[in-house]
């Protein structure tokens, strides 16, 4: 007696609706391919393959982002002292509380300032930057130009040098000459008025 013809079981894919089998001739074959992986996995083999791969590169990438960053901690730590890691890296103080301060940019500025029409001020800020006394460079501004030269608080609490009289274009070649430390390229020029002028200027 022939044996009764046993119903078979078909896996259907919760995704598509379709048989595990069909999957692929479906409309939404790529969101299928998670749940075939773990459910059919007999069926697309290739499927499991990619995977697997997929799964090395993602670790691979993993084990040398991690080796990379390790590197960069050891050639950081094994620096000689007063070395810096990053070439862009500026220069900062740190203040009590935690705060940071940039270093002040190394510059200095001639300012020329006309508070009538006769009288004129010549102010140098930023001598101290290089080291130079202001007392003794005020002394010898004073004695170069035969002018009376003062070391005065500024706007900012900030000391510089006022100078009587215009020799804002004098003093740039004077100050190169004594101070060598104090370039050319960063002296910057500048001219400005009182109200009071600006506002006979504009009658």
């Amino acid at each position: 007696m022939a044996e009764k013809p046993q119903p078979v079981k078909v896996l259907y894919c919760p995704i598509c609706s379709l048989p595990a089998e069909y999957c692929e001739f479906g409309p939404d074959f790529e969101k299928c391919k998670p749940w075939l992986i773990s459910n059919a996995p007999d069926l697309y083999p290739h499927l499991l393959k990619e995977a697997n791969e997929k799964e090395g590169e993602k670790v691979s990438e993993q084990l040398q982002s991690v080796g990379i960053s390790s590197a960069a901690e050891g050639s950081a730590s094994s620096a000689p002292p007063g070395s810096t890691v990053s070439s862009k890296q500026e220069d900062v103080k740190r203040l009590p509380g935690g705060k940071i301060k940039k270093k002040e940019k190394q510059e200095v500025v001639i300012e020329k300032v006309v508070r009538n029409r006769r009288k004129c001020i010549t102010i140098v800020k930023g001598l101290d930057l290089f080291g130079i006394k202001l007392s003794d460079a005020s002394k010898k501004l004073g004695k170069k130009f035969a002018t009376g030269a003062s070391v005065v608080k500024g706007p900012t609490d900030k000391e510089q040098i006022d100078v009587q009289g215009d020799i804002s274009y004098d003093i740039v070649e004077y100050i190169t000459e004594t101070w060598p430390a104090v370039m050319f390229s960063i002296i910057s020029l500048h001219v400005s008025f009182s109200l009071k002028m600006l506002h006979m200027r504009n009658m």
